[in-house]
């Protein structure tokens, strides 16, 4: 039996739609439940007002969630998932270079092999299935427990080349009780792809999955 969500919609030709953040505060109110609408993003907006969509949404979509990634017997969403989707679509509502990123998703830890990332929830191509502390740029977030930003993916030592579109990467551990549980990991087809205020909102959007996740 399929689940039954709410079918709300969001006027996004209005001029309330500059300002998405507000829309999807309109919409959370009326309904707890996950609505397709919380991908939608109207164009022109700032990247910073994108990013607050971003984070609206995720704190909304997460309540009474608490799973990383759904078991096979279960029917709640993954948090990772979602917020997958949410990072895919806020870029490709900006223009370039936001537009031009090409994978987002999330990389875990594995409980089956110390120091090491396994691959979870991602919008984008196939990518590397494991990928061991301290390789590349994801190992090293994860290995030194900081966010790394790198503007020439070809100028850093060790990258490891999943994607060879790939030519930025930003890199976000997630931390719970001082231990690395997950990395954010954002891909970009052009150099110079991130700043401050990606890393910024990148490492607001952590915090929140820090702590409505139970890895």
């Amino acid at each position: 039996m399929g689940v039954q969500q709410s079918r709300i919609r969001v006027d996004l030709s209005s001029q309330s739609a500059r300002t998405p953040y507000l829309n999807s505060r309109l919409w959370l109110r009326e309904t707890s439940k996950v609505h397709a609408d919380a991908s939608n993003f109207a164009s022109g907006v700032s990247k910073r007002e994108a990013y607050e969509q971003v984070l609206e949404q995720a704190r909304a979509l997460f309540v009474g969630q608490r799973n990383w990634v759904p078991e096979l017997t279960q029917l709640d969403g993954s948090n990772l998932a979602n917020a997958a989707s949410l990072l895919w679509h806020c870029y490709h509502s900006l223009p370039n270079p936001s537009s031009a990123v090409n994978w987002a998703g999330f990389y875990v830890l594995d409980r089956t092999q110390q120091n090491q990332l396994i691959l979870g929830p991602f919008m984008g191509k196939v990518a590397c299935q494991t990928i061991a502390f301290g390789r590349g740029v994801c190992g090293k977030a994860a290995e030194e427990g900081k966010t790394v930003r790198v503007q020439d993916v070809d100028s850093f030592p060790g990258h490891i080349a999943c994607d060879g579109d790939s030519q930025s990467e930003v890199v976000v551990p997630i931390v719970q009780n001082g231990k690395v549980m997950a990395i954010i990991d954002i891909d970009c087809a052009m150099k110079d792809g991130f700043d401050q205020e990606d890393q910024n909102a990148l490492e607001e959007l952590a915090a929140l999955l820090s702590e409505a996740c139970d890895f």
